[in-house]
């Protein structure tokens, strides 16, 4: 005695099963890409959280060291006469640069701390993306206009720049200053 052949409707419970495991595998290839998404999230976050450090501690104090120790040591140097009157316009511009991207830094800042803790949905990408375009342009002149125009006016005697190396170690140093003496 011979078992009937399955029909096709004898088979749908076989069939129900290996429509699941169609959603099942749908979802598990899904689920595979998840180690690869979690990386560059990893990695956006260190870069927030490494971004929001290194901006209060070291391009914060960067401004500060230009504007207390650099332009007032090269605006009293400086001949007077268009010399003195094209550092006073430099130091203008780049100090209201300084403000504009200290005004933009603040207003990406929490944004930035919720990104180091893997909270994705309050940053500004667009203002991100123009502080950093900004700040390359503020680089980019200082080095190309006002470096080379101070390196000029303090070198012409050595002991304007000793006197900047001595006063930018000492806004730096945490040590006593009798400790030096």
């Amino acid at each position: 005695m011979t078992t009937p052949a399955p029909t096709a409707e004898g088979n749908a419970p076989i069939q129900d099963f290996s429509q699941c495991h169609a959603g099942i595998i749908k979802r598990l290839h899904l689920l595979g890409e998840l180690p690869a998404l979690l990386a560059p999230a990893e990695r956006a976050s260190q870069i927030a959280a490494q971004s929001v450090a290194f901006f209060r501690e070291a391009i914060f104090e960067h401004h500060l060291d230009e504007e207390r120790e650099l332009f007032p040591v090269v605006l009293s140097h400086a001949e007077a006469g268009a010399e003195h009157d094209q550092v006073k316009a430099l130091v203008q511009h780049l100090s209201d640069e300084h403000r504009e991207l200290e005004t933009l830094w603040k207003r990406i800042e929490s944004g930035l701390k919720k990104v180091a803790k893997a909270r994705f949905d309050e940053l500004n990408t667009d203002e991100v993306q123009r502080l950093v375009t900004q700040y390359l342009a503020h680089a980019e002149f200082e080095e190309k206009e006002f470096l080379p125009l101070s390196s000029r006016i303090l070198g012409r005697n050595a002991n304007h720049m000793a006197a900047l190396g001595l006063s930018l170690h000492m806004r730096h140093s945490h040590e006593p200053v009798s400790t030096y003496l």
